[in-house]
This record gives C-alpha cells, structure tokens and sequence, in this order.
C-alpha cells in the first residue's frame, strides 16, 4: 500500500492517480493543501528517496517564484529547507508517492512503471 499526496486540481497529479487506479496500484489518497507533510515526514521521505532537497520543491509553483527561493535556497541549511516545506503543501512537488523503500516526487510515467510494476 502507497501514501499518494497530491493536489487534486493538479493534472499531473490526476494523471498519475490514473496510472494507479489503471494499473491496480493499492494507495491511501492525501491532499497536500489540506494535510501537508511535516518535516520528520519530509525528512524521512528525502532520506528514502536519496534525492537532493531540490528535488522535494515545486520549483515552477508561484509561491516558490514569490518567496525568490531559487536564490534563496542555496544559503539555507537542510532543517531551514524542511520546515519551509513543511509550512505549506504549495511549496511541495507534487504529486508524491511513497512505499517502504522508494518515494516518487513528480510524475514521469516510464520511471513509475519501472519502479512500481517492474521493480
């Protein structure tokens, strides 16, 4: 069973809840407006996933250009970078997909199927 955190307006994120529900894909649904990750989640998600904090920002969302985080990001340390994700779901890419050993951020369809149906 996955934890799928998305934003349901998101048509990347109805897109890959389509490939799930397609490929049978057993998941618990969360809207990341409504009940954004905390930072101990975040924290854990980065560690799983083995990715650089950047990878976990909605980098082309308007808040992320509001708040100037790309020019803001590279001065802050890694507890600054999770808790300002973890103050509002905007800031997150989305949508994501966790399971014991893999976190997905984004949705690329062929890297899905690899890690999900044919891992």
């Amino acid at each position: 069973m996955y934890l799928f955190i998305e934003y349901p307006k998101c048509s990347t994120c109805r897109k890959s809840k389509k490939f799930l529900d397609d490929n049978n894909i057993k998941y618990i649904d969360r809207n990341i407006v409504t009940d954004n990750p905390t930072k101990k989640e975040l924290k854990k998600f980065l560690e799983i996933s083995g990715k650089d904090i950047k990878a976990f920002f909605n980098t082309s969302g308007n808040l992320y250009k509001e708040l100037h985080l790309k020019d803001k990001l590279p001065n802050m340390t890694l507890e600054e970078k999770l808790e300002l994700l973890s103050t509002d779901g905007m800031l997150v890419k989305r949508p994501i997909l966790v399971g014991d050993d893999i976190v997905l951020t984004g949705f690329k369809e062929d890297i899905w199927k690899e890690v999900i149906i044919n891992g």
